[in-house]
C-alpha cells in the first residue's frame, strides 16, 4: 500500500508540475476566433482536427537574418502553407494533409474586413481566403471544401518557426541529392544535414529545387515535420518540464490560436507525443486531377480529384489511418537514394577466388530491390580486394544510388557501357545495405509515414 501510495504521489506530482510549468504560456497567445458565427459547419468526426497554417509574416526577423536567409521582399497577407493535422482519438497517430495554396476554391460569401462590403461566393486559389476575410474564412473554405471540422486553428510565422527549430536544437535532414535554390538560399550537398532555424525556414521555403514546384516543396515540409517529430520525441524535451515549457513559450510567443487552445490541449498534446515516434506520423496530399487548370481572372490553379479526395478526408472523419498496415521488418533501417533501386539494371561479377561470392552478391541485391541478372559471371581478375562499380557517366545518379548499397565500393565511369552497371565483388564485400526510393507513397492515398523520410 505505501508502495502504491508513493507512486500516486509521484505520478500527481509530475502531473501537477507539468501543469505550473504551462500554466502561464497562454498569455503569450495572440488570440483569435476563426469559428465566430460559423453555421452549418460539418458535423464532428472522432479525433482532434487542427489547421496549420504558415504565413509569410516576418516583421521581426531582424535585417541581418533577411539578408542571411533571403528573407526580403514584401509579405503577401496569405497562406505560404496549409495543413490539416489529424490527431487520432487514441492519441496514437497523427495524419497530416498538405493541401495546395494554389487549389482551385469556392470562397463563401463574406464581408471584405476593410470595406465592409459583402462579396458572394466566388471562385479564387485557396491562400486568397486569408487575404480575403483571415483565420475565419480560411477555415470556412478549408471545410466546405474537405468537409471536415476543424477544432483549432493555428497559425505559424516565420519567426516562430525558425525559434522553435532553434529551441529543439536544429532538425536533421538528409537527401540523397543535391538540394540547390538561388532564390532562397537554400544549398545542401547530398548527405546529412543538422539545420538551425534559418537554413530549416529555407529547406521548406524553396520551390525552385527541381520542376515539381510547389508540389515538391510539399513534400519537403512534410518531411521536415516528420523530422521535427522525431527531434521533440528523441532530444527528451516531452519528457522535461522545463524544456517543454522553453519550446513551448519560444514557439507561442509568435504564434495565433484559437481561444479554446489552451492549457490543458498543449498538455495533451505533449503527453500524446511522448509515445510517439516518427512512425507514428503520416503525410499524404489531396489528390490532384490536374496541376495547370486555368481560371479566367485567377490563373493556373490545382483542381482536386473530388473522388479521391472526398474518400481521403472521409478516412479522416472516420478516425482511419491513410497509410496501408506495414509488417515489422527488422534489421537496419533502408537508406534513402535518389533513383528507386527496381530501376537500377545490374551485372554481378566475382573479383574474387571465392566460390560463391557473385551469387552470394547478386541475391543480396536483388533482395533489397535492384534489377540484378540473376547471372552472375567471373571476373577476368580474381584478385580484386575493393569491390568496384562501373558505370556510364549517363547513369551517374542510378550508380550514387546503387554505391550506397555497397559501402566502401569504388565508382568508376566508363564511357559507353550502357544503362546496365557492373558490380565486381572483390574481397572487402561484406553485406549489402537496403536502400529505398527517397518517396516511398504507399497505399491509395499516396502516403508516407514518419520513418520513411527520415535520417536511418
Amino acid at each position: 500500500m505505501r508502495v502504491v501510495t508513493g507512486l500516486s504521489v509521484l505520478v500527481l506530482g509530475a502531473g501537477g508540475i507539468g501543469h505550473a510549468v504551462v500554466t502561464g504560456l497562454e498569455t503569450g497567445i495572440d488570440r483569435i476566433d476563426p469559428f465566430k458565427d460559423m453555421k452549418n459547419r460539418p458535423r464532428a468526426g472522432h479525433g482532434t482536427n487542427l489547421l496549420l497554417v504558415g504565413t509569410d509574416g516576418r516583421d521581426r526577423i531582424t535585417p541581418e537574418e533577411k539578408k542571411k536567409y533571403r528573407l526580403g521582399g514584401a509579405p503577401c497577407n496569405c497562406t505560404d502553407t496549409l495543413m490539416l493535422v489529424h490527431l487520432s482519438a487514441d492519441k496514437k497517430r497523427a495524419s497530416v494533409v498538405s493541401l495546395p495554396r494554389d487549389s482551385y476554391a469556392e470562397i463563401p460569401e463574406h464581408k471584405d474586413p476593410t470595406t465592409g462590403k459583402t462579396h458572394s461566393p466566388h471562385p479564387a486559389k485557396l491562400n486568397a481566403a486569408y487575404a480575403k476575410g483571415g483565420p475565419g474564412l480560411t477555415v470556412r473554405t478549408v471545410e466546405r471544401m474537405t468537409g471536415v471540422k476543424i477544432d483549432h486553428y493555428l497559425e505559424v510565422d516565420f519567426t516562430s518557426f525558425m525559434k522553435t527549430v532553434d529551441t529543439l536544437g536544429g532538425v536533421r535532414i538528409c537527401t540523397p541529392r543535391p538540394l540547390k535554390d538561388s532564390h532562397s538560399g537554400l544549398d545542401l550537398a547530398a548527405g546529412t544535414h543538422d539545420l538551425n532555424g534559418g537554413q530549416a525556414l529555407q529547406f521548406v521555403r524553396s520551390r525552385h529545387v527541381d520542376g515539381a514546384s510547389d508540389l515538391g516543396r510539399m513534400q519537403r515540409q512534410q518531411k521536415f515535420l516528420a523530422a521535427l517529430i522525431e527531434q521533440a520525441t528523441s532530444s527528451g524535451v516531452l519528457l522535461n518540464p522545463v524544456r517543454f515549457r522553453d519550446a513551448s513559450s519560444t514557439m507561442l510567443n509568435s504564434v495565433r490560436a484559437d481561444k479554446e487552445f489552451g492549457t490543458e490541449q498543449m498538455l495533451e498534446l505533449g503527453q500524446a507525443m511522448r509515445g510517439f515516434s516518427p512512425a507514428s506520423s503520416e503525410f499524404a496530399s489531396v489528390p490532384l486531377e490536374k496541376v495547370a487548370h486555368p481560371v479566367k481572372g485567377i490563373g493556373s490553379t490545382v483542381k482536386w480529384d473530388e473522388r479521391k479526395a472526398d474518400k481521403l478526408f472521409q478516412a479522416l472523419r472516420d478516425d482511419q489511418p491513410l497509410a496501408p498496415e506495414r509488417p515489422d521488418t527488422p534489421g537496419p533501417k533502408a537508406v534513402p537514394v535518389d533513383v528507386a533501386p527496381e530501376r537500377i539494371r545490374v551485372q554481378v561479377y566475382n573479383g574474387t577466388t571465392k566460390n560463391g561470392l557473385g551469387r552470394t552478391v547478386d541475391d543480396a541485391l536483388r533482395a533489397t530491390g535492384f534489377d540484378t541478372s540473376r547471372t552472375p559471371l567471373n571476373a577476368d581478375a580474381r584478385d580484386l580486394r575493393r569491390t568496384l562499380i562501373t558505370y556510364d557517366p549517363r547513369w551517374d545518379r542510378s550508380a550514387k544510388s546503387l554505391a550506397q548499397a555497397l559501402p566502401g565500393a569504388e565508382l568508376r565511369e566508363v564511357t559507353r557501357q550502357g544503362p546496365m552497371l557492373k558490380v565486381t565483388a572483390g574481397a572487402d564485400f561484406d553485406a549489402v545495405r537496403p536502400v529505398r526510393a527517397e518517396e516511398t507513397k504507399q497505399g491509395e492515398f499516396g502516403t508516407v509515414t514518419g520513418d520513411q523520410v527520415t535520417c536511418p
